[in-house]
């Protein structure tokens, strides 16, 4: 094995500098590889400044550094590229063009790692000859045949933070605090921070819910003389009878940019409780800082094991964590059916059981 690419894409997540350096690291002393990383996610083959030397000096440091040294893109799709044409902006299926590309890098294995998203594009990619070795990633969590990504905790850790600092401001105004979180289509980030934090009503995207359910827990709460109530909301929150709530559209490059569910909550209940209500956004907030050690060490964990994988020729696979074992499954198999949160499963079981709201019954 003489020759590792790296990349990151998609969104940004705390422990990705950890994974770099640990791919580094084992390459170099386990197999004495050439490792390069590659700028922007997949657009660093496109690119003649795209591909950049990694080597003990470039990942000096990087450990609790958040973000990623090598840059990502939301955008990087090689099956549906906005490109511009007789001065018109098309979209385009250049993956042709990238996998031609990757193999003149003359790689030995090409290490993605990202989300849902990214690791789908790895797969298709794989299915055209290029040599593939899939590192979960996403704050959300939402990543199937792996029981954990990094990333997820550092924002679990600063969404619990944030209730923690609504629930003495809420306490002491006698307020209605509404927060919104990020997960898209999955609420891990709102379950687990929102039981965490003490939150009175969780909303998820798996449990639709009712606007006068919400109201009759936060009416209970006064009458019973708790006169504040925080109320945890994943942005893929709906109601029974209604949709998600898109902040912008998508399209065959973006997916649809969800928000604004939280604001429809707040005023609901502004309106019908006869409390004062503020509403906070956490937004990419939960994306930043330094990774919690959990995350560091897990990322470091999953590097390594994406480096042994790569040095046996295990391509088409993704590193994951299973019973507390770091092993690889196929990335088929792992992107088969999204995870998402059993809404039978023990956590929200649990939730109830302390008395939180998920605003499905009265």
């Amino acid at each position: 094995m003489k020759r590792i690419g790296v990349l990151t894409g998609g969104g940004d997540a705390p422990g990705l500098n950890a994974v770099i350096r640990a791919v580094v690291k084992t390459a170099i002393n386990s197999y004495g590889s050439e490792v390069f990383g590659y700028r922007d996610g997949f657009d660093g083959f496109l690119d003649v400044a795209g591909r950049v030397s990694l080597n003990y000096e470039t990942v000096r440091g990087i450990l609790p550094r958040g973000g990623t040294i090598l840059g990502t893109a939301n955008r990087g799709n090689p099956f549906a590229r906005e490109v511009e044409r007789n001065g018109e902006i098309v979209i385009e299926d250049v993956s042709d063009e990238i996998a031609a590309a990757i193999r003149r890098e003359a790689l030995d294995a090409l290490i993605v790692i990202g989300g849902d998203g990214t690791l789908r594009i790895g797969l298709e990619l794989f299915e055209k000859g290029v040599p593939v070795i899939g590192v979960p990633k996403t704050i959300d969590n939402d990543v199937g045949g792996t029981e954990v990504t990094f990333g997820f905790d550092t924002a679990l850790n600063t969404a619990t933070e944030a209730i923690d600092k609504l629930h003495t401001t809420a306490e002491s105004h006698h307020r209605i605090m509404v927060l919104e979180l990020m997960g898209r289509d999955a609420g891990f980030i709102a379950l687990h921070s929102g039981v965490a934090g003490g939150a009175d009503v969780i909303l998820i995207p798996e449990i639709p819910f009712r606007y006068d359910a919400i109201l009759q827990k936060v009416n209970k709460r006064v009458e019973s003389g708790r006169h504040f109530s925080i109320i945890a909301v994943s942005e893929g929150a709906k109601a029974i009878d209604g949709e998600q709530v898109i902040a912008r559209a998508g399209n065959a490059v973006y997916v649809p940019r969800l928000g604004g569910i939280a604001q429809l909550v707040g005023q609901y209940l502004e309106e019908y409780s006869g409390q004062e209500t503020r509403v906070t956004v956490l937004g990419h907030i939960q994306r930043g800082g330094s990774p919690t050690p959990f995350d560091r060490w897990l990322a470091t964990r999953y590097g390594a094991a994406a480096a042994r994988l790569a040095a046996k020729g295990g391509f088409g696979r993704m590193v994951a964590l299973r019973n507390g074992v770091v092993t690889d499954i196929s990335l088929a198999d792992a992107l088969a059916v999204p995870k998402r949160v059993d809404v039978h499963g023990d956590a929200v079981r649990t939730a109830r059981d302390v008395g939180v709201s998920f605003g499905d019954t009265l």
